[in-house]
């Protein structure tokens, strides 16, 4: 939704079982978690690194529109990764 916050939730059950072939699912590496651009909508991917933290915020700027996307990621106890982008012209 361009102009708007836009929050993605990714359950590592679904990682595995629906987007096995789009993440690198496994404990302890990348994972490619698909996101809306903030500004035109269309969906992107980004890398998340486990070793960076529970708690990470970054700067991606969209594939389509080359705008840059604020994203906050979260990662649960349960190993759910999830994604808040805003965007960065907001922060």
């Amino acid at each position: 939704m361009p102009g708007g916050l836009i929050e993605t939730a990714v359950s590592s059950r679904e990682s595995r079982d629906d987007r096995q072939s789009n993440l690198l699912a496994t404990s302890g590496r990348l994972r490619l978690v698909p996101y809306s651009c903030a500004f035109c909508g269309e969906e992107n991917e980004v890398f998340v690194d486990p070793s960076g933290g529970r708690r990470q915020t970054f700067t991606e700027d969209c594939t389509v529109c080359c705008r840059p996307n604020m994203i906050t990621l979260t990662v649960d106890d349960d190993g759910d990764v999830h994604l808040q982008v805003t965007q960065e012209y907001e922060a």
